[in-house]
């Protein structure tokens, strides 16, 4: 089955040049059969991670590698939902862009066996979970990237006034940055269940938590800004909307 993952690769660049070309030229046609081309590569994505199951008994998570395709795997099954049910143009394109590269790149990182010292401790089912949570993390982290860089794009295609299809395709500026706090208020807690659950793994199979990890540390960095984030959003929500809404009632009611 090594024949699959080269053909994966070759069908996912066909896919995101079809969307790129969609992009360039506003083909429908293009972005149909990029549409398609991904479909397959989710497929091939999919059996792939099957035969790799069965063959090795166990999810493969644990290596660079499989934790790289397993990345892809979800941003194609994101990019698909995204594309079937919230009908958002370009999204894909931008999501893919991140998916695509780390496919690509996990082509590069090592992808030996496990030494037989290691397997019962690296394959408990905590970890695979906390892997499992870790990267559901980072694909919804890269949606919100992906809606944030089209809000950038298109805010500054309105202040030149670039009128046109392309830019309507964008969407509004407003859903974009609402679907990009939901990717958000999702992406943040599985980070931090992932965490936790790596704490308590390390704890237990190693006897000690890895606090000063350049992972755990860049981890615990990225969890605190984007709480920071989260509650600023709040804040501001409760002030220009909630608070409001109920000085309006009480001074209704009086």
């Amino acid at each position: 089955m090594n024949w699959i993952y080269p053909i994966t690769i070759v069908l996912y660049s066909l896919s995101l040049l079809g969307y790129f070309i969609d992009f360039l030229q506003n083909n429908r046609k293009a972005n149909r059969m990029a549409f398609w081309l991904l479909s397959i590569v989710w497929v091939l994505q999919t059996v792939f991670f099957i035969v790799r199951a069965s063959e090795l008994d166990r999810l493969p998570l644990l290596t660079p590698f499989e934790g790289l395709f397993f990345y892809a795997w979800l941003v194609v099954t994101l990019s698909l939902a995204i594309n079937w049910f919230l009908r958002v143009d370009f999204l894909v394109l931008f999501t893919n862009v991140i998916g695509f590269s780390m496919m690509a790149f996990s082509l590069f990182t090592p992808d030996g066996d496990i030494p037989e010292s290691l397997s019962a401790l690296l394959a408990s089912e905590l970890l695979v979970i906390h892997i499992s949570f870790i990267m559901l993390s980072y694909a919804a982290f890269t949606l919100s990237f992906a809606c944030q860089m089209m809000y950038v794009i298109q805010h500054q295609m309105l202040k030149r006034k670039l009128w046109g299809k392309r830019l309507l395709r964008f969407g509004a500026l407003a859903k974009l940055d609402s679907l990009s706090f939901g990717a958000i208020t999702v992406a943040w807690p599985f980070l931090l269940i992932g965490l936790i659950l790596g704490f308590i793994w390390a704890h237990s199979q190693l006897t000690f938590v890895p606090i000063l990890d350049t992972k755990v540390i860049s981890s615990l960095v990225v969890l605190g800004i984007y709480a920071f984030y989260i509650y600023q959003r709040v804040v501001k929500l409760a002030r220009d909307i909630i608070w409001p809404c109920l000085e309006l009632q009480a001074f209704l009611s009086y």
